[in-house]
């Protein structure tokens, strides 16, 4: 597979996967957390889809389309584990959350998630929903959306 039909296959998964799990969460309190804001793609989407929700997003560097630039409120910037630590500092409150930081090194973004997933734990309150491209470590899997293949999105209730 071309690395373009594998990047279109995981940002339909994507989609389609938040699309889901919106719908999932409907009688969960709680806040939205995008992990990784990039370009800000996931994070407008995430608006759109769950208005009435709170997003907090993280990331490094605050580099996005002007577009979908997070309230600075909602932006926690640094590195991931102090920004996890800051937000569970006010106990669990996140209902979805969604994992996508990584560098496109594999190993590298496997090792990380398994590192992170401790500290996302304290983050999210019973019953969420948590959304990866990476696997995450303790906390159970869970069947996503038939139209995804199972090794190119994870899903994980909490």
């Amino acid at each position: 597979m071309s690395r373009l039909d594998s990047m279109l296959r995981r940002l339909t998964a994507q989609r389609d996967g938040l699309n889901w799990a919106a719908a999932q969460i409907e009688g969960l309190d709680g806040d939205v957390l995008d992990m990784g804001l990039g370009n800000g793609r996931t994070y407008d989407h995430l608006r759109e889809i769950l208005p009435q929700r709170r997003i907090w997003v993280m990331d490094r560097v605050l580099q996005c389309h002007p577009d979908s630039t997070p309230p600075a409120e909602d932006f926690l910037q640094g590195e991931a584990e102090p920004m996890l630590r800051k937000l569970a500092a006010s106990g669990p409150r996140i209902a979805l959350a969604h994992y996508d930081f990584g560098r496109g090194i594999k190993h590298e973004d496997v090792a990380e998630a398994a590192r992170l997933s401790p500290l996302i734990a304290q983050v999210m309150i019973p019953g969420g929903l948590l959304i990866s491209g990476q696997p995450l470590v303790g906390f159970p899997q869970i069947k996503g959306p038939d139209n995804i293949a199972p090794d190119r999105y994870l899903f994980y209730r909490t």
